[in-house]
Order: structure tokens, then C-alpha cells, then sequence
């Protein structure tokens, strides 16, 4: 089981990223479901998951995160910058 960290970071917002693999596709942020944390937002949730979307591979890791400091939206873009640099070190 491969077990990648990265750091993304947008504006003021930081966010702390574990990458598993394999895995089933979860996301978890601050120990709530990745749906639950964003609610409707459903722009922001794709632009949290084009990184997996752009290399096939929605379901084959479960994400953790930590974020702090800016909104959510912010929050979501640094997220996003973790979980691409996560997968370029796996690649």
C-alpha cells in the first residue's frame, strides 16, 4: 500500500494531503465526508476532483485532508494543489 503527503496552497488557505492507494475512491476533509463538507456546491466539488478526473482515476485512492485558514473555496483549491502534487510524486 503506497502512502503519498503533499502540501497544496492557495491564497491564504492551506491544505494538508494523504493519498492512498489503493483505495475506493473516498474523501475525507477535517473527518467529515468530502460531500458533507462542501454540501451544494457542486462547482467547487469538480474542480476538488479534476486531478483524478484528468488521470481516470476517481476511484482508485482514498484522500485525506486537513485544511485551514481562508473559505471554502479557497480551501477547495488548495485541496485540489495537494491532491496534483500527490499524484505527480506517485507517477
Amino acid at each position: 500500500m503506497a502512502k503519498v503527503y503533499a502540501t497544496g496552497k492557495r491564497k491564504t488557505a492551506i491544505a494538508k494531503v494523504w493519498v492512498s492507494a489503493p483505495g475506493k475512491g473516498t474523501i475525507t476533509v477535517n473527518g467529515v465526508d468530502f460531500e458533507a463538507w462542501l454540501g451544494g456546491h457542486e462547482t467547487i466539488k469538480k474542480r476538488v476532483r479534476q486531478p483524478l478526473a484528468l488521470t481516470k482515476q476517481e476511484t482508485s485512492f482514498d484522500i485525506v485532508a486537513d485544511t485551514l485558514g481562508g473559505g471554502y473555496s479557497a480551501q477547495a483549491d488548495a485541496l485540489r494543489h495537494g491532491i496534483s502534487k500527490a499524484l505527480a510524486s506517485m507517477d
